[in-house]
Formats: C-alpha cells, structure tokens, sequence
C-alpha cells in the first residue's frame, strides 16, 4: 500500500484538518443554539473554561491549518502549469478539469470558492473563540452578541462544509498526485 507525498498532504488538509475543523464547529453550533433555549446556564469551572478555551483555540487552528495547508501546499500543485505538447494530464489537475464542459465547472465554481470564500471559515470562528473565551459574560448581558456569535459559527460552518465538498469532488475528477512515493505496508 503506497501514497505519494501530494496525495498524503492532499488528504491531511482536507480529511484531518478541514474535516475536524466542520465537525467542532458543528458541535459549537449546536451548543450555541441548545444554550439559547436553555432554561438555565450552566456556569464552568475554571478548569471547564481552561478546556472550553482550548478546545475553541484547537478548532480555530485546525481551521487556520486547512486553508494555510490548501493555498500554499496544495493549490500550487493544482495549478501547475504542464509543459508545451503534454498528452496526459493526470498529473495537472486544474487543466484536467478544464479540458472537460462536464468538469470545467469544479474548477470554475469549486476552486474559486475554494480559494477566496473559504477564508471566511477561520477568520469567522476565530472571532468566534474569541468572544466565546474573553467575553462570554457579555453574551449574556446583550443578546445581539450573541446573535452575532451564532451568526459568525454559521458562517465558518457553511463556508468550511461548502469548501469542503468542493474539495472532495475537486479530488474525485483531478486528485493531486505526485512526489515521492511513501510505503504504508510492504508486501511479503
């Protein structure tokens, strides 16, 4: 069983950090709406804050991870530019696609998404895990923060699953291949 090195970089910043990236925001954004109708909040310890704050900080990184990860690992590797009269364009994955009408669109919707609306993701929950970690006492106090808040993570949600599932059509059609080769399991 055998990756390369794109592919492995490929997977790492769409499947570890994007995807777990969704699923904690997801959790946060359930949270949030299940504490809106909460009849009585729940009041953490210091040592629950200290967790709280270090899970949103954790959540907020995984985000920063995949969209760092993607526009400077991965998307040059998509875009690269293959030699004057290549035949085979496997290896080309922007120009795969658009040597294709029923492909050309990933690129031309999915890969702009990608590349500038799926910023929104991190920049969005980061704020986020801000207010939710220094200013949390004020949530309670002005409901438009809180409102805001609620905004902001579905924001991050929807930009972050959208990228996400472009992401992963993106890879069925044109995956990024190339590199070294690393040997997961030898065979006997």
């Amino acid at each position: 069983m055998q990756i390369s090195v794109r592919a492995l970089i490929t997977a790492m910043h769409g499947m570890l950090f994007g995807g777990f990236f969704v699923m904690a925001v997801f959790t946060v954004l359930a949270e949030l709406i299940r504490s809106a109708y909460s009849a009585q909040t729940s009041e953490l310890t210091h040592r629950g804050r200290s967790l709280a704050a270090l899970s949103l900080g954790v959540t907020a990184g995984l985000g920063w991870a995949a969209v760092l990860a993607g526009t400077y690992l991965v998307y040059p590797w998509y875009r690269a530019i293959p030699p004057a009269g290549t035949i085979d364009l496997s290896a080309f994955p922007q120009r795969l696609l658009l040597t294709s009408s029923t492909t050309s669109g990933w690129h031309e919707l999915g890969m702009e998404w990608k590349e500038h609306v799926a910023w929104l993701a991190p920049i969005a929950f980061t704020m986020v895990a801000y207010i939710l970690t220094k200013q949390r006492p004020a949530m309670k106090k002005y409901p438009q923060i809180r409102k805001a808040v609620l905004i902001f993570t579905l924001v991050a949600f929807a930009s972050a699953s959208i990228a996400g599932f472009f992401g992963a059509m993106i890879n069925k059609h044109a995956p990024v291949r190339g590199g070294s080769e690393i040997h997961l399991l030898q065979e006997r």
